[in-house]
């Protein structure tokens, strides 16, 4: 469990490149590529696994796209990223399906589910809201919207054991600040995620301020956790 939480953390700190532009995204896998990359990942190769996740990546920003603004994008692509791993990580090549096609549904089922969860923060849920359209452009309200079925990554990781190293190299490595940035932003120790904007508002800084902040974290974490692989 723990290693999903670094996983997503480094993927993160990859999709922030693109994102910037400091990096340009990778062309998606041909069908040949990826069912070689699949058939590695099933046989326990990481880094094949690793490809499968970057050379994807193209798709969170795609789907965020669809239902961010300036003041949330981050925030529906750091979320994105979540729906991703989970989709490589379930993904079954028995099923006859396209890979992009069932990242795609999981990537949008996880940013709606947060938007939803926001929605209800604000008391303004309606079952019959209309929140966008599905894969096959097919309109969904939030009634369409089920639960995957899987704890959320933050409340398992807090739940094992294993957590302990992780809130040692946050002890250890990130500030006061930075670590109440962190936990809140990623729904540690059982916390609810965060939005940048609610994090600023509680810190009286700007949005932009706990965006650098939170970024840098993330390369510090993920340095620490790859020195420890």
């Amino acid at each position: 469990m723990l290693n999903m939480i670094f996983e997503w953390l480094r993927t993160v700190v990859l999709m922030a490149g693109y994102v910037s532009g400091s990096a340009s995204f990778p062309q998606p896998l041909s069908s040949e590529e990826e069912a070689e990359y699949l058939k590695r990942f099933s046989e326990g190769d990481e880094r094949a696994k690793n490809i499968l996740i970057e050379r994807n990546l193209r798709l969170v920003a795609h789907i965020a796209k669809k239902y961010s603004d300036e003041r949330n994008a981050e925030d529906l692509i750091s979320i994105g990223t979540i729906g991703l791993i989970k989709a490589i990580n379930t993904f079954q090549v028995s099923k006859k399906k396209k890979l992009s096609s069932y990242a795609a549904r999981c990537i949008e089922n996880e940013v709606l589910m947060y938007l939803r969860s926001l929605r209800r923060e604000k008391r303004e849920v309606y079952m019959d809201d209309g929140i966008g359209t599905d894969t096959d452009g097919n309109s969904l309200t939030l009634a369409d919207i089920l639960p995957s079925g899987e704890p959320d990554i933050a409340d398992r990781v807090s739940d094992s054991i294993e957590s302990k190293r992780l809130y040692a190299a946050l002890s250890r490595h990130l500030d006061a600040s930075e670590q109440y940035i962190i936990t809140h932003r990623y729904g540690l120790g059982g916390r609810p995620r965060r939005t940048q904007q609610q994090i600023a508002d509680s810190l009286g800084i700007s949005r932009s301020y706990v965006s650098r902040i939170e970024k840098r974290c993330i390369e510090k974490l993920s340095r620490v956790f790859g020195a420890e692989k």
